[in-house]
C-alpha cells in the first residue's frame, strides 16, 4: 500500500511515520507539510534526529499542484493536520480512490451543527462526513471495512471510552446517571508548535475548558450519554490519564463488572488488563492501554482509570490499528512483538 503523511513534521506525524516505516505492508510514497511551512525541503531526519539514516525523506509542501501529481498513485493519505485542512481536502481524496485516515477531528462528531461550537468552523464537506466512520480500534462497527474516510479518535476519548464501552453496551450504568471523566495530559498534546501557555516550564497541573471542552461531545457521542469532562494539563512531556466516575444499577455485581471488562478487552492486543491503578511511565512510547477498575457494590460506584500515550495509542498507533483492520490484518500487526524505536532508545517526542 502505497500512502502520504500529511502533516509529517509534528510531533503525531512523526510516531505515525515511524510506525508506517515497521510497517511491511507500507510504502510511505510522501511526507508532506503545510504550504508555507518552513520545514519544506527540509530532511525528515533533521526535525526528528532519531530517524537519522533510517527515514532521510525530503518533506514536500502541500499544494494543489503537488495533489495532482500525487494523488493517483497513492492508496491511502494520514492526515497529521488541521481540523480545517482535512476538512477541505478529504473528498478530493476520496473521489479519487484513496482511503483517508484523519487523525484531526474533521470528522470525530456527527452532527454538523456542533463544529461552529466545539472547533470554530463550519463544517463544509458535509458528503464526507456522512460516510466517515469513528475509529476507536477495539469497538470498531461491523461496516468498517466498507468505509473509505476513518476518523481517528482523539486521545482524551480514546482513554475515556475504553474505560466507559464495556459498562455502556452491557447497559450497566444506572439510567441519566452523573458520568465525570476526569483527564490529565502532558504538553505534547498541544502539539509542536506550543505557546507560553504550553510551555514545558510554564505548565503546573491545571485544569482547563472546563464543561467547554471539544472532546466532550466526542465522548458523549460514542458512550452514548452525556458526560462531564474535567481536561487537565500536566507538566510532563508525553502520556495521558483518563478517571471515570458512575453509579451503576442497583443489581449490577463485582462479578459482572469483571466480566464485561474481560468479555471485551481479554483478547485485545494492545489493551492491558492491570492488577492496580495504571501509570503513565508504564504505557509512554508504546501502543498500549492499561487499564483497572473498582467497584464499591454498597455505594454502586464504579471508578475505571486508563493509562495511554497520548502521541501513540491515543493518535499515530491507533491510526495504524485502523489500517490493520481496512487491511483484514490483526490489529496489533506490525505494533505487537516489538518496541518501537522511541520506546527502545528512550528518545522524546
Amino acid at each position: 500500500m502505497k500512502v502520504a503523511v500529511i502533516g509529517a513534521s509534528g510531533y503525531v506525524g512523526a510516531e505515525l511515520v515511524g510506525l508506517l516505516l515497521q510497517h511491511d505492508k507500507v510504502s510511505i510514497s510522501h511526507l508532506v507539510v503545510s504550504e508555507n511551512s518552513t520545514s519544506n525541503g527540509s530532511l525528515f531526519s533533521e526535525l526528528h534526529a532519531r530517524w537519522l539514516g533510517i527515514c532521510d525523506v525530503p518533506l514536500q509542501a502541500f499544494s494543489k499542484q503537488w495533489f495532482e501529481a500525487a494523488v493517483d498513485e497513492l492508496d491511502a493519505v494520514f492526515f497529521a493536520t488541521p481540523h480545517e485542512f482535512s476538512v477541505e481536502w478529504a473528498q478530493a481524496f476520496i473521489e479519487h480512490g484513496v482511503q483517508v485516515f484523519d487523525l484531526s477531528g474533521g470528522f470525530r462528531l456527527k452532527e454538523p451543527a456542533d463544529y461552529p461550537t466545539f472547533y470554530g468552523f463550519a463544517h463544509t464537506s458535509l458528503r464526507a462526513l456522512a460516510q466517515a466512520q469513528y475509529g476507536l480500534a477495539e469497538w470498531l462497527p461491523e461496516n468498517f471495512t466498507d468505509s473509505e474516510l476513518v476518523a481517528v479518535p482523539g486521545c482524551y476519548p480514546t482513554a475515556s471510552l475504553l474505560s466507559l464501552k464495556p459498562v455502556m453496551t452491557n447497559q450497566l450504568q444506572l439510567a441519566d446517571s452523573l458520568i465525570v471523566v476526569n483527564g490529565i495530559s502532558g504538553v505534547s498534546g498541544a502539539g509542536r508548535n506550543g505557546s507560553l501557555a504550553t510551555s514545558f516550564n510554564e505548565v503546573s497541573l491545571r485544569p482547563y475548558n472546563i464543561l467547554k471542552h471539544r472532546h466532550q461531545p466526542e465522548i458523549s457521542q460514542e458512550a452514548g450519554a452525556q458526560v462531564i469532562f474535567n481536561p487537565h494539563l500536566a507538566p510532563f512531556k508525553r502520556g495521558l490519564l483518563a478517571t471515570v466516575t458512575l453509579t451503576l444499577n442497583a443489581n449490577v455485581t463485582a462479578e459482572m463488572v469483571d466480566q464485561a471488562f474481560v468479555n471485551a478487552y481479554q483478547d485485545q492486543p494492545l489493551v492491558r488488563i492491570k492488577k492496580q491503578c495504571p501509570q503513565i511511565d508504564d504505557v509512554a512510547h508504546t501502543p498500549f492501554a492499561d487499564i483497572f477498575w473498582q467497584y464499591d457494590e454498597s455505594k454502586q460506584v464504579l471508578v475505571v482509570t486508563t493509562a495511554i500515550d497520548n502521541l501513540l495509542k491515543g493518535a499515530a498507533s491507533q491510526a495504524v490499528q485502523c489500517l490493520n483492520a481496512k487491511l483484514g490484518l490483526p490489529l496489533g500487526y506490525s505494533l505487537v512483538g516489538q518496541l518501537t524505536v522511541a520506546q527502545s532508545t528512550g528518545a522524546n517526542a
